[in-house]
């Protein structure tokens, strides 16, 4: 195995960070996180025709670029450090690898194409907090996660609710046509058998209802759908065909893990990028008529984050390789990824002392990042936990002498 990156990988991450330096500042991230989209439209069109980022992972008969999980994980890198508010995660992470596994020929040549363009931005969503059931990041999402007979869903048979799950995806420009994707666990009641499918709802549909939530982390933003007799298009064979639930399950399984080798590599450059701006100030910062660096307790305390950071960095990085090898370690790459966020911001805000609490200030930002992305992905905790389950570390065994 060769542990180092080829010329192309570097040049994404080249490529990619210079326009992020021009494009993606703090001014320009504060004004697209305060506008409804919650994105740059500009900016993602420029990422999506100069560097091709939606359909970097695509195949190349679908118009993508034919990379792997790495150079996407290695993208997510540099937005990552950036906190570059962007469809990206949504679109090429979440939702794209699920119309290419699930999705009919007829389907993936419709959207796939203006997926990999950037002309169409997805998002999948699931009923309430069960984000990491549905991709198996924290327990096996075989149970009733999608279910429930709660209000908010289609009416099913002898009146019984349906919860329902939707994906959103977006035309960009200015007129902004808008598809979501639906999951849900039909109910035994009044079925043959109990399966998850999804499906594809135009945004623009009747009877769909999206409400911007108010997040912790703005520059991943967040909403509530409501979705009541609203017309979808089943991903994959229709009722009669293949819609096999166990294969709708294996496949967010599949995705989950792919989705938090990316998250891993986003959290890792986030973390390296608020070490980074923390290092640099200390440099600057006098105190007692030396600059605050020079200090042995502030020196071990970011060479302390240095090494964590790092730590991570390699675990992400072997995260997004072993995805093509069939290993998943995803969950537990982003639990380190994300604790070692967590320690860098957290540290940052302290060592910038009293400007580091301030609003105008990047240092929150990444602080948000942090705890945002553990609410909706982890936590640490119970990644880690899941992790050691699936391995059967703590399982009692019966030894004989």
């Amino acid at each position: 195995m060769d542990a180092s990156f080829t010329a192309e990988q570097d040049e994404i991450r080249r490529a990619l960070r210079e326009l992020l330096q021009k494009r993606c500042g703090p001014e320009e991230l504060r004004t697209a996180v305060d506008t409804p989209a919650g994105h740059d439209p500009a900016l993602w069109t420029a990422l999506a025709r100069q560097l091709g980022l939606p359909g970097l992972a695509l195949p190349e008969a679908y118009g993508g670029v034919g990379c792997s999980v790495t150079e996407l994980a290695l993208a997510a890198e540099e937005t990552g450090r950036f906190l570059a508010p962007s469809p990206l995660l949504a679109t090429a992470v979440l939702t794209a690898p699920l119309v290419l596994a699930l999705g009919t020929d007829t389907q993936r040549a419709r959207l796939l194409p203006r997926i990999a363009a950037g002309s169409l931005t997805a998002a999948l969503a699931v009923p309430g907090t069960e984000l990491t059931t549905a991709l198996t990041l924290t327990g096996p999402n075989g149970g009733e996660w999608a279910g429930g007979g709660r209000a908010g869903g289609g009416a099913g048979p002898a009146g019984r609710r349906r919860r329902v799950a939707a994906v959103r995806a977006g035309r960009a420009g200015a007129r902004r046509a808008q598809r979501r994707r639906a999951a849900r666990r039909r109910s035994r009641r009044g079925f043959a058998r109990s399966r998850t499918l999804l499906f594809l709802v135009a945004g623009d549909a009747d009877g769909l209802v999206r409400i911007r939530q108010t997040a912790l982390d703005a520059t991943r933003p967040q909403a509530r759908l409501e979705l009541r007799d609203v017309a979808a298009e089943l991903l994959g064979e229709d009722d009669n065909g293949a819609a096999d639930g166990p294969r709708v399950l294996r496949e967010l399984s599949a995705t989950g893990d792919t989705v938090a080798a990316v998250l891993a590599a986003e959290a890792v450059g986030a973390a390296d990028r608020a070490l980074e701006r923390t290092v640099q100030y200390v440099k600057q910062r006098e105190q007692f008529g030396r600059a605050i660096g020079s200090f042995q307790a502030v020196k071990h305390r970011l060479a302390d984050v240095y090494v964590q950071v790092q730590a991570a960095k390699s675990a992400a990085y072997y995260a997004a390789w072993a995805t093509g090898e069939g290993e998943r370690v995803g969950g537990l790459a982003l639990a380190q990824a994300l604790e070692a966020l967590r320690t860098a911001a957290a540290e940052g805000i302290q060592l910038h002392g009293g400007i580091g609490f301030t609003w105008e200030h990047e240092a929150h930002l990444y602080f948000k990042r942090a705890a945002g992305d553990e609410l909706l992905f982890g936590p640490v905790h119970r990644l880690r936990a899941h992790a050691a389950e699936g391995a059967h570390l703590f399982e009692s065994r019966e030894v004989t002498v």
